[in-house]
């Protein structure tokens, strides 16, 4: 019998060729007499599915397996309430920096890993708190990021930042990015900051958008810091601007003037199915071409 034997299964809302995908995943897991429940929110336009059970919110599985991109893994991640459960990423996506496997692999990788042929990559977490006149009003966790921003028009927001109490500065900007590890070669990266290793599964990198002043610098912090950023949008004569905390770019938390946001590692991780070998440096060349 597989290591794995009770598989949840979700999938990318849209892609070419969806069912075909999945029905080849489906048929390698039967195959290997594992038992599959789907998302049930994904199973209503996969006909190849219709006989598996929908995945329960309480039901013990033993591997999580997601067909989709990146994007796809971080919503899986924000909708996790076992993060015991490793994560097992099949690339149907654009980039898939996140993904383990690509498709015309999992004929022959997905058996092996499924016997116990590979190894927990083990991610940390952001936990997020919005505090409005010292009430939490919003929690959740995040895997790459959580974005402090400005949206609609070209002007600066003040965000003054504290880390463990201390000040460190008030970034004037379109914003700031409060990103881990895996989450470093994401938004972060784009908006000038440093790709940082995931062994370092604990560190928090801050990284401005758009600084007024030169000298603020993108910074990694240790895993054990944690930064307060309190919100003031009223700049100049203008009036007041839109701002939004944005989770993995796809949860968003309207702020108002004098918010907070407060930002530490998560006492929680994610764990992804990998192959025996570290990964990260390959991944590096092949989805972000280095060297061509």
């Amino acid at each position: 019998m597989p290591k794995f034997r009770r598989i949840g299964l979700t999938v990318k809302s849209g892609f070419d060729h969806k069912d075909e995908a999945v029905a080849r995943i489906i048929k390698i897991l039967r195959t290997l007499k594992c038992t599959v429940a789907v998302d049930p929110s994904r199973i209503f336009d996969l006909p190849c599915a219709q006989e598996c059970d929908p995945m329960q919110p309480k039901q013990k599985i033993d591997l999580l397996l997601v067909i989709g991109g990146d994007g796809t893994v971080l919503r899986a991640v924000r909708e996790m309430r076992d993060f015991s459960v490793p994560i097992l990423s099949i690339n149907r996506g654009t980039l898939g920096f996140l993904a383990e496997i690509e498709l015309n692999e999992a004929d022959h990788i997905l058996p092996a890993l499924m016997n116990g042929e590979g190894m927990i990559d083990e991610r940390g977490l952001l936990k997020v708190e919005t505090v409005r006149r010292r009430r939490v009003f919003f929690s959740g966790h995040a895997l790459n990021e959580a974005v402090i921003a400005q949206g609609t028009i070209a002007r600066l927001i003040d965000l003054e930042t504290a880390v463990n109490g201390e000040a460190l500065t008030t970034y004037r900007a379109d914003g700031l990015i409060v990103a881990t590890p895996t989450g470093s070669t994401a938004y972060s990266l784009a908006a000038g900051g440093p790709i940082v290793h995931p062994a370092f599964d604990s560190a928090v990198i801050l990284t401005p958008i758009n600084p007024y002043s030169f000298s603020q610098k993108p910074v990694v912090l240790n895993g054990e810091s944690k930064v307060d950023v309190g919100v003031h949008m009223k700049v100049r004569k203008f009036a007041d601007v839109d701002v939004n905390l944005t989770i993995d770019g796809q949860m968003y938390v309207p702020l108002q003037d004098g918010d907070h946001v407060r930002c530490s590692m998560s006492k929680h991780t994610v764990k992804f199915l990998r192959r025996k070998q570290d990964t990260f440096l390959r991944t590096l060349r092949t989805k972000l071409r280095w060297g061509e």
